[in-house]
């Protein structure tokens, strides 16, 4: 198979490549060099990138939709309003990537590294992030019903993201950014949330034995929350909603309560 002069086959040297807009629908690149090609607005729908490499290359509106780049190098790739819905894109490497805009519905990124990733605005519903590693930008990114369990989202910037339903189960958030992020129902047993969860709505979510010591949870909505046995120690309630919240068992020592008052 042959696009625009290159030659389309497994373990191809395209680096540097020109294959903006091209038509690579079902191709197979496993193990390929696209190392800085240009693949702008490229079909590649179900395409074979199996342990390709992708560094630096330019994947901007392009549609991988149910490709596999499974194992794949992705780092510093240029993703921008490309579109991942269902692509398999477990343990891949998408270190520093541009991928705001990004559609990755369904997609599977488990083991994947999104380490520097710049993931503002994607919509990642109902992705698989199991075991991830994604100290990214997620700012305002939709993650709805998203598997993060287990999941290093340590340092992440995740402000205004809509996390509903997401299984968070004992995933670390230490020191993200969630303030006014949607949680509501969210499954975060055994989570590491000591992070700013300022105006955050988590209405009825699952945060037993979660671990929130001196978390910021000031103006949050935990109204029918469950945190039994959830480490709440130094936490900031203040003006927080813990109408019909379960905190049986929970260490509340010197937290600020709802009204300003220190917790014995």
């Amino acid at each position: 198979m042959e696009v625009n002069g290159y030659k389309i086959e497994p373990r191809a040297n395209l680096a540097g490549a020109n294959l903006a807009g091209a038509n690579l629908e079902r191709a197979n690149l496993a193990g390929a060099d696209l190392v800085g090609a240009n693949l702008e607005g490229a079909r590649m729908p179900d395409a074979n990138l199996e342990r390709a490499n992708l560094r630096v290359a330019n994947l901007g509106g392009a549609d991988l939709g149910g490709a596999d780049p499974s194992d794949a190098n992705l780092y510093g790739a240029e993703l921008g309003g490309a579109v991942l819905a269902g692509a398999d894109l477990v343990r891949a490497n998408l270190t520093h990537a541009n991928l705001t805009h990004a559609n990755l519905w369904g997609a599977n990124l488990a083991g994947a590294n999104l380490e520097r990733a710049n993931l503002w605005g994607a919509n990642l519903e109902r992705a698989n992030l199991f075991d991830a590693f994604l100290s990214a930008g997620l700012a305002g990114a939709n993650l709805t019903g998203a598997d993060l369990s287990g999941a290093d989202l340590g340092g992440a910037n995740l402000a205004g993201a809509n996390l509903t339903g997401t299984k968070l189960w004992g995933a670390n958030l230490t020191d993200a950014n969630l303030m006014r992020a949607n949680l509501r129902g969210a499954n975060l047993f055994d989570a590491f949330l000591s992070a700013d969860l300022g105006c955050a709505d988590l209405t009825g979510a699952w945060l037993r034995c979660a671990h929130l010591s001196h978390a910021n949870l000031s103006g949050a909505n935990l109204s029918g929350a469950n945190l039994t046995d959830a480490n709440l120690r130094g936490v900031d309630l203040t003006g927080a909603d813990l109408a019909g919240a379960d905190l049986a068992g929970a260490d509340l020592t010197g937290a600020t309560m709802p009204d300003g008052t220190i917790h014995d």
